[in-house]
Order: structure tokens, then C-alpha cells, then sequence
């Protein structure tokens, strides 16, 4: 399997997307790194490091699970400090935390904004920073940020311009650590969807049961995922993928699936 011991550090893992990931990784013998705050479930939301945990290592994985608020750099130093020590080294960092809130700008209140920019852009940033120096000595290190294509256009930026401004920028990191790394052989891709994604954030903040309705699973997210890691000598970087384009280079076009519902309309994503 590619990726035994193989080890990969997952922000926001505890839940959905995040999760679907590790899971997918820890099938392949990955050594999976659980960097999320829920050490108690909040029932809107379930799941925590623990139980995450518990899933990766029944999916045949091994599991390290560490309370991370990424919005502080000593938790984030000590983290991958802890990382190293119990695996050796770090091969793959995911930037999949993210905090969300769509409103204009009189709505955006100072906290959240704040909120929205210490974990989208500064945590994003400070994660990778401390693990460069272990993906240095990966033989095939990977950063994936899970963002969306930089598209300046009125209708993203008019809605939620706080909002888009933090994932625009965890983009054009992306985009600059694949620039920055090239030359220590260190890839770095973002990752976004074609469609909504029936997670915890779409069920409570975006649409409910019906949105949820009209989404796709995780799954999807984490097989594009993982064709990407599986990715050598620099083959994928320094681009925005889509979902639905990385698996059409695999020859995965029949996406059925995916859906939440089979047969049903699905809603497009944000900043697609």
C-alpha cells in the first residue's frame, strides 16, 4: 500500500471532511495525525479526537489524536513536535480546518472575522511553517489546503467578502508554497468541490436537511484527495483542483455515487 507509514497530519480531522480523508489514507497504512479541538462531542456536530481516532485505526491505520487549536502557535509547534516523536517524521500536511460565516460586511462582527482569519489564513499558515522542516526530509512530502480556485469575481466577493478573503488566501498559499518548495521537492495543491458536501457546516449554517439533500458525500473530496498524494516527483502542484477534474484524470466519470441522494439535482458550491 502507498502510504504505509506514511505519515500525515490532518487539521480539523475529527469530523467530515477532514475525517474522510484520514480514513481513506489510514486504508492505505498511513500513520494519521488528528490535529482538531472536540475532545467532548457537541451533538450539532459529533465526533471528536477520539473517536476520530478509534475510526482510523479500526480502518487500519495508526492514529495520533492531539487537542490543536490552531490559533495558537504553541499548541501547534507542540503538536507536530509530538508527531514526530511518536512517527518519525511528517510526509503530507492537510490544511482542512476552517472556520465559516456568510455575511456582509455590516453583519461580519470583529470577532468573527478575526475568527475566520486566525484559523482560515494565520493557523493554515503557521501548521504548514512547522512542518516544512520535516516534509524536507519526506521522499515524497505533500501540503493539500482544502480551498477553492482564485476567482476575483463580484459575485464572491459581494456576499461575503470576509469570508472569501480568508479562503482566497489560503489558496494563494497554496500556490506559493508549490513556488517556495519546488526545489526541496515538497508539493502543495488546494483542493476544492464542484458541489456542496453534506457536512456539519451545510447541515447547521448553510441549508439544512435539504441542502444536505442536494449534496455529495465526503467520499469524494477524499478519493481526490488521495489520487493527489499518491502523486510523485512533483507530478500534481501548484494548482486549485476540483474535485470532479481529479478524478476525470483518473477516469472516474461516473460519479453517481457520490450522491447523497442517488438521482438528485445537486447545488453547486461557493466559488465554483
Amino acid at each position: 500500500m502507498f502510504f504505509t507509514n506514511k505519515t500525515v497530519f490532518i487539521t480539523g480531522a475529527s469530523r467530515g471532511i477532514g475525517k474522510a480523508i484520514a480514513l481513506k489514507l489510514a486504508k492505505e497504512g498511513a500513520n494519521i495525525v488528528i490535529a482538531a479541538k472536540s475532545t467532548e462531542e457537541n451533538p450539532k456536530l459529533g465526533g471528536t479526537i477520539f473517536s476520530a481516532a478509534k475510526e482510523v485505526e479500526e480502518a487500519g491505520g495508526k492514529a495520533l489524536p492531539l487537542q490543536v487549536d490552531i490559533r495558537f502557535e504553541e499548541q501547534i509547534t507542540e503538536a507536530v513536535e509530538k508527531a514526530v516523536e511518536t512517527f518519525g517524521g511528517i510526509d503530507i500536511v492537510i490544511n482542512n480546518a476552517s472556520a465559516i460565516q456568510l455575511t456582509g460586511t455590516e453583519q461580519t462582527e470583529a470577532k468573527r472575522f478575526d475568527l475566520m482569519h486566525s484559523i482560515n489564513v494565520r493557523g493554515t499558515f503557521l501548521v504548514t511553517k512547522q512542518c516544512i522542516p520535516h516534509l524536507k526530509k519526506s521522499s515524497n512530502a505533500h501540503i493539500l489546503t482544502l480551498s477553492p480556485p482564485i476567482h476575483i469575481l463580484p459575485k464572491w466577493l459581494g456576499p461575503h467578502v470576509a469570508y472569501t478573503m480568508s479562503k482566497f488566501n489560503m489558496s494563494m498559499m497554496a500556490l506559493g508554497w508549490a513556488e517556495e518548495f519546488k526545489n526541496e521537492g515538497i508539493a502543495s495543491n488546494a483542493l476544492w468541490p464542484r458541489t456542496t458536501i453534506d457536512t456539519a457546516a451545510v447541515r447547521n449554517l448553510l441549508g439544512g436537511e435539504t441542502l444536505a439533500k442536494m449534496s455529495r458525500t465526503v467520499d469524494i473530496l477524499a478519493d481526490a484527495a488521495y489520487f493527489i498524494l499518491n502523486k510523485t516527483n512533483l507530478q500534481y502542484t501548484g494548482n486549485t483542483f476540483i474535485d470532479e477534474d481529479v478524478l476525470a484524470k483518473e477516469g472516474i466519470t461516473d460519479l453517481s455515487k457520490y450522491s447523497v441522494v442517488p438521482g438528485a439535482q445537486l447545488f453547486t458550491d461557493l466559488f465554483v
